[in-house]
């Protein structure tokens, strides 16, 4: 079809790549039956992608929680269901994690939580400590870098933009974009994607000024592991 419609060899590369991925059934098809509707395509999207740069204001991102954070999360959001769905879900969360640090180029994330995630103790102190220490434990690694923005951090562009992610994907073999940066956004109702370039501009101007206003990667971990040894102590 590119030969016939004379398409540049720069496009034609990357519909192959696009092909190529079509063709591949992720591992996350095998939760099909438990994963949210359109979520399968934010899940295909993790997988290939480069470079994550999230914004969270209330929870710990789905990528970072541990089994049972994620459990009690998942309880309340899905409240009646049958546990084997429950359960199906949970496993299907913790799975997504594996990606932080699989071997061949894993992606470069970089988080900015809102304080507000670290007073508020899902599932109890025990749990909450648990998933601060994961927080912790995750940000040693070479490719993740966690951060928090304080409550002192005063007027930012987080109030207003609410959470989000910015997904960037590997460059071809002559530098150019395989796929366009998108901008997700999750709500209570339905997911947003954005890839338009004004858009997924103002969503980086928003999460460089909130990263220029959270707390050092040093001083966040002392953060997290302060506040960890707080719910602890109880």
């Amino acid at each position: 079809m590119c030969r016939v419609y004379g398409a540049s060899a720069d496009l034609t590369e990357a519909l192959m790549a696009l092909a190529k991925e079509t063709k591949a059934r992720g591992w996350w098809h095998a939760f099909g039956d438990v994963i949210p509707e359109g979520f399968d395509l934010y899940v295909g999207l993790e997988e290939a992608a480069a470079q994550l740069d999230v914004y969270e204001v209330g929870l710990i991102p789905g990528l970072l929680q541990t089994e049972e954070y994620a459990r009690v999360v998942i309880e309340v959001g899905h409240a009646g269901e049958d546990p084997a769905e429950i359960e199906r879900r949970i496993q299907f969360r913790v799975k997504r994690g594996v990606v932080l640090a699989r071997v061949i180029n894993p992606p470069k994330v970089t988080v900015v939580l809102n304080e507000a995630v670290l007073r508020c103790p899902i599932g109890g102190r025990g749990v909450f400590a648990g998933q601060l220490r994961h927080l912790a434990q995750v940000s040693g690694l070479p490719n993740v870098t966690i951060r928090v923005l304080p409550f002192d951090a005063g007027l930012h562009q987080g109030l207003m933009s609410g959470q989000f992610t910015i997904l960037r994907f590997p460059l071809s073999g002559n530098g150019k974009q395989t796929e366009p940066p998108t901008v997700y956004a999750d709500g209570y109702t339905g997911d947003l994607y954005l890839d338009k370039p004004n858009e997924v501009e103002r969503y980086d101007t928003a999460f460089k000024d909130i990263s220029g206003k959270a707390l050092s990667e040093e001083a966040s971990r002392r953060l997290i592991l302060e506040t960890a040894g707080k719910y602890e102590q109880g």
